[in-house]
């Protein structure tokens, strides 16, 4: 099956080398000395939805694709998934990173958006990238998710922390509409990314590849 892809928007930036002497007494050779800036290992964190789990989806399938490439993959459980607290949530992401910084990047599944972004709100430090896969701004109508959503999302902060956004959605999600994506893009100057016929990309739907949140992060993380 072939899938029909819109994209709206572009990526960016990167890094440098040094060079020293080989041990006193052998043959001066010419060694790379690493900055500490290069030595940082990026980080990607996978974080689910409600009544998400680690393994589902195409979770487990991006984490092989990115550890191939280097990068340590952190997918941790949500707490209480089925009923999903705000705080308990944010609290969760924010022991998991730990240290924030610029070879941190997330991707988060519904629920798991709004999770990154008030993540975002509470730190002082700026990250690499987020994709935001079927994200959106609002409950939804559901009771359950109202928590996240109780006080206004800072916008500006969120920005300041974080330069390069992606958001993905598909043309025939049952719950959120391609209006999320039309926000992501003006507030936070997202990428916008429409797919066809992926549902709310979840595994029940056989959606256990997505290669387009691969691609944004290589194309952030460059």
């Amino acid at each position: 099956m072939s899938f029909l892809r819109t994209i709206i928007g572009a990526g960016v930036p990167e890094r440098p080398n040094g060079h020293g002497l080989g041990p006193c007494g052998l043959v001066p050779a010419q060694v790379q000395i690493l900055s500490p800036a290069s030595t940082m290992k990026k980080r990607v964190f996978l974080i689910h939805g409600w009544e998400g789990k680690p393994e589902g989806g195409w979770r487990p399938w991006l984490r092989e694709e990115l550890e191939k490439r280097g990068f340590e993959v952190l997918v941790p459980a949500m707490p209480d998934t089925n009923h999903p607290k705000m705080g308990a949530w944010v609290g969760h992401l924010a022991k998991i990173v730990s240290k924030p910084d610029e070879e941190c990047y997330f991707v988060g599944h519904s629920l798991g958006c709004i999770t990154i972004l008030r993540y975002l709100e509470t730190i002082n430090k700026k990250v690499g990238g987020v994709v935001l896969v079927a994200g959106f701004t609002s409950s939804l109508g559901y009771k359950e998710l109202e928590g996240f959503f109780k006080k206004p999302i800072v916008w500006e902060k969120i920005k300041i922390k974080c330069k390069k956004f992606a958001a993905v959605h598909s043309d025939d999600d049952p719950y959120v509409s391609l209006h999320y994506g039309d926000f992501f893009k003006k507030e936070l100057n997202a990428t916008v990314i429409v797919e066809h016929g992926r549902g709310h990309f979840s595994g029940h739907e056989d959606v256990n590849k997505l290669p387009i949140v691969l691609e944004q992060l290589l194309e952030m993380s460059k």
